[in-house]
């Protein structure tokens, strides 16, 4: 059986996953099988972390898609957003650790706008992190003129934002827009 991985996660699932089956192989053969548990679980749970599952959008062309998986956590209507400049709907996304990570297009279109923001790693469940946290936004444009925003917001544990997009990149519906390592929020505005 084949576990889709994401290649944003080639280098920790290497190292931090590759290290503890080491570990393992070596505690369960040098000492004792039970103490390689531990560490089985630890290489099994960096591979679960990594996980690019398929996930197939809806045939209609309209239709705009989730950028995350996770739990959503609050709705509202902002007054402005940068690259929008208008009031806009904005969808908040809490991303455990044990969701995939992975951001994906909401829509088929060019990628008009990109920003990066260093910041402070508070726990995104924490109001002040969406103010202070480190963040990075990706200004999306269909054809049509439908515009929406992605916002990666990274958390007291995810220390890495990645999203290789620059203005010009044409993307499609469903397709893999970047990740947050390790726990965070994804918020969608449109």
């Amino acid at each position: 059986m084949r576990v889709p991985l994401t290649r944003y996660g080639i280098r920790e699932v290497l190292l931090y996953g590759g290290g503890a089956l080491v570990v393992a192989v070596l505690l369960g053969w040098l000492c004792h099988p039970v103490l390689a548990v531990p560490f089985l679980l630890v290489g099994a749970l960096v591979v679960y972390f990594f996980r690019d599952p398929v996930r197939t959008p809806p045939a209609d062309p309209r239709a705009v898609v989730a950028p995350a998986d996770g739990r959503i956590t609050d709705v509202d209507v902002v007054d402005r957003v940068d690259f929008l400049s208008v009031p806009a709907r904005r969808i908040g996304i809490f991303l455990s650790i044990f969701d995939v990570h992975l951001n994906r297009a909401p829509i088929d279109g060019e990628v008009v706008w990109t920003h990066h923001r260093p910041g402070r790693f508070l726990n995104v469940l924490n109001p002040e992190s969406l103010r202070v946290n480190e963040s990075n936004w990706i200004g999306i444009r269909r054809p049509d003129g439908l515009a929406v925003v992605v916002r990666q917001v990274s958390g007291a544990i995810a220390r890495r934002i990645v999203c290789p997009l620059a203005p010009r990149a044409v993307v499609a519906r469903g397709q893999d827009i970047g990740m947050i390592k390790l726990g965070s929020r994804t918020e969608f505005y449109v």
